[in-house]
C-alpha cells in the first residue's frame, strides 16, 4: 500500500500502483483498469501513465476489499460466461464455468425449433439469456424469487439484446405462466447448509447456494413439481453437486420420468442430470 503522502503528491504512476498492490498482477490490473475505465492492455502499454490521487485511493480501497476475500467479479461488476459478459452484484451468484455444461446439454437436445423453455432460479440470467441468444427461435421464460436478482437479469437481457427472454418473479414453478414447456432447466441451490465451503462463498447470496436435506431440497421440489409443466416427452435438465448425481437419479426414479442420465463436466465430475417426462 502507498502512503497517504504518496497518494496526495499527484506523481503516482500505473506501474507503481500495480507494483505495490499485494494481489496477483492480473487481478490488480483488472481492478485498476476498472477504476480508470480503460482497457487492461492500455495499462500494459503505458505503465508510466500518471494516475489521479482520487483514482489511486479508490483503487487501493478495491485492493483492500479483494484482500478481505470479496470476489473479483463483484468488485468489477461483471463476469464472463459462455463468451459473453454478464453484469453481477451481491444479489446474484457469480456465473461459473461448470454451469456451461448445463447450456451445452440444453442446446444438444432434440426439441422443436420454436421450443418453450423455462429457467428456474435464473439469478443473473446467464443461463436463460445464453439459451435465448444461442437459439433465437426459442421462447425462454426465467423465474427467480429475488426482486434484486430479476433486476440484474433484466438489465443483462437488455444489454445483450436477448429479446426472446422474459422474466417472472416468484418461487420456482409457482412463478411460471400457465403453460407447458418443452424444456425446463435449473441450477438451483444444492450446497448442504453444513458444508464447510460455504465460508469461502460468504459474499454470495446464501439462499441461492444452500438448501436443506443435504442440499437436495430444491432439487426435489423441482423434480416433483415439473411434470405437469412439461409437454409429453418434455425434458428436465438439472445442475447439481459433485456427490449428488446418484441421489438426483433416485429422485427421478418415479413413473413420471424416463431416460434418466447424468453427464460429466470437463473435470470428470457428474454435474448435470436430465430426464424426460412419461412412464417407462
Amino acid at each position: 500500500m502507498l502512503s497517504s503522502d504518496a497518494l496526495a503528491d499527484g506523481e503516482i504512476r500505473v506501474g507503481t500502483l500495480l507494483t505495490h498492490a499485494t494481489l496477483p498482477i492480473l487481478e490488480a490490473r483488472a481492478l485498476l483498469a476498472h477504476q480508470l475505465q480503460v482497457a487492461r492492455e492500455h495499462l500494459i502499454a503505458r505503465p508510466e501513465q500518471r494516475v489521479a490521487p482520487a483514482d489511486a485511493s479508490s483503487f487501493e480501497l478495491l485492493v483492500a476489499r479483494r484482500q478481505r476475500g470479496e470476489p473479483l467479479a463483484y468488485l468489477l461488476g461483471e463476469k464472463e460466461f459462455y463468451g459473453r459478459t454478464f453484469g453481477v452484484s451481491p444479489a446474484v451468484l457469480i456465473p461459473r464455468p461448470e454451469t456451461e455444461l448445463l447450456i451445452e446439454t440444453a442446446l444438444s437436445l432434440d426439441v422443436r425449433a420454436e421450443a418453450h423453455v423455462l429457467d428456474l432460479g435464473t439469478g443473473s440470467g446467464c443461463v436463460a439469456i445464453t439459451l435465448g441468444l444461442e437459439r433465437p427461435a426459442w421462447h425462454v421464460t426465467a423465474t427467480d424469487v429475488s426482486p434484486e436478482a430479476i433486476g440484474v437479469a433484466r438489465t443483462n437481457a437488455a444489454t445483450l439484446h436477448a429479446s426472446s427472454v422474459s422474466f417472472r418473479l416468484g418461487s420456482w414453478l409457482a412463478a411460471a405462466p400457465a403453460q407447458q414447456f418443452d424444456l425446463i432447466v435449473s441450477n438451483p441451490p444444492y450446497v448442504a447448509e453444513s458444508d464447510v465451503h460455504l465460508q469461502a462463498l460468504r459474499f454470495e447470496p446464501q439462499t441461492a447456494l444452500a438448501a436443506d436435506d443435504g442440499g437436495l431440497a430444491c432439487l426435489r421440489d423441482i423434480i416433483e413439481a415439473s411434470p405437469p409443466h412439461l409437454v409429453a416427452g418434455g425434458l428436465l435438465v438439472l445442475e447439481h453437486g459433485h456427490n449428488q448425481a446418484a441421489a438426483v437419479r433416485g429422485l427421478l426414479g418415479s413413473v413420471s420420468w424416463r431416460d434418466v442420465r447424468t453427464l460429466r463436466d470437463q473435470a470428470g465430475i457428474e454435474r448435470v442430470t436430465l430426464a424426460r417426462t412419461g412412464p417407462v
